[in-house]
């Protein structure tokens, strides 16, 4: 079994040394079924390999209700309420590190790796790199859009590429750089209810683009510092971002910040994700944070903290909120969902939600 090296850093961009296998296919209610055995490298001695991954980096729920989740180490996994089916080497994915997924209107899976992108087709995986005019590999995390239009977004370390259909079909480079911006550091792109395109950056604010022209949102606009981790919309088309010590929400005039003062938990806030309910959820280093915004302020319920006394025992890597309305969290330890109480570990043999 061939194995591999991958260095780890504990901020943003958690890394880790493992190995990977073939594919594995597991039944929804049976014991875990590994084809081959996981031989780690550099883990520590308790590392779990009934975890459907260690890393989860990135989580998507494609139009056929299949859920996707991207990992550092065994590629990226499908599970479709029956099986899970990991894709990685053997299966022509070569990349270890899934830091972005979205289908676009052809039903055509898209993974941002640390290789560049990958195009899943049902059958085969195609990786774009340089050749395909990707100046910039690395892409960046929740950095693929497919906007309402069919155009595909592509957020890298160093400024944002847009993929060409027709270039493409004729054999030219298929990503060409979105020259009305700079050459951000990319942590996420959003599109809006009027279709706005957003994007926040790790340096230079947020950045709205209204298919003419740029706006930046930056310090001045009370961006903790210009780092931006996350974008969100609530029903009342408030726009909400993540900066530095806290979230921010944005009424398209004034800027509202809520941090650890207000009751939110954590000092190094990273993402954000707006429940149909309403409820947002705010993830932090250590903590993740349920905050109910038609509860007025100041007011300590409004605010639910959870931490690893609550079920979780790791940093928040990704957040996501299916077609069914259930949230999932991936995270350095795992796979979590929530019951309303406490966190629970989703493991290969689940327990799964339907």
């Amino acid at each position: 079994m061939a194995s591999f090296k991958t260095t780890i850093t504990f901020s943003l961009f958690i890394l880790l040394s493992s190995c990977f296998g073939q594919l594995k296919t597991q039944e929804n209610n049976s014991a875990p079924t590994v084809v081959k055995s996981f031989k780690t490298t550099g883990l520590a001695p308790d590392f779990d390999t009934t975890l459907v991954s260690q890393y989860i980096r990135s989580i998507f729920q494609d139009s056929k209700g299949n859920l996707w989740f991207g990992t550092i180490g065994d590629g990226v996994v499908r599970y479709d309420k029956k099986n899970l089916q990991y894709f990685s080497t053997q299966e022509g994915f070569i990349s270890n590190s899934v830091f972005a997924i979205n289908e676009d209107h052809q039903g055509n899976m898209w993974f941002g790796t640390d290789q560049g992108v990958y195009q899943y087709n049902g059958k085969t995986f195609r990786n774009f790199n340089q050749k395909d005019g990707l100046q910039q590999i690395d892409i960046s995390r929740r950095s693929i859009l497919v906007d309402k239009s069919g155009k595909i977004w592509v957020g890298t370390h160093r400024g944002v590429y847009q993929y060409d259909a027709e270039a493409d079909r004729q054999g030219k480079p298929s990503f060409s750089v979105f020259s009305l911006l700079p050459e951000i550091n990319t942590a996420d792109i959003f599109e809006d209810k009027s279709g706005n395109i957003w994007f926040a950056t790790s340096n230079q604010g947020v950045f709205k683009y209204d298919g003419k022209t740029i706006t930046n949102f930056n310090e001045k606009a009370q961006l903790g510092e210009n780092y931006a981790g996350g974008i969100a919309q609530d029903s009342a088309g408030n726009m909400w971002f993540v900066f530095k010590n806290g979230i921010c929400k944005y009424d398209g005039k004034t800027f509202t910040e809520y941090t650890a003062k207000d009751g939110l938990g954590g000092t190094e806030f990273w993402g954000i994700l707006i429940e149909k309910s309403g409820i947002i959820w705010i993830t932090a280093r250590g903590s993740t944070t349920r905050f109910n915004p038609s509860i007025p302020l100041p007011n300590p319920k409004a605010f639910s903290v959870f931490t690893s006394a609550d079920g979780f025992t790791c940093c928040v890597q990704s957040i996501f909120q299916d077609q069914s309305g259930h949230v999932w969290w991936g995270t350095g330890q795992g796979l979590y969902n929530f019951d309303k109480t406490r966190f629970y570990q989703v493991k290969r043999n689940g327990p799964w939600q339907n």
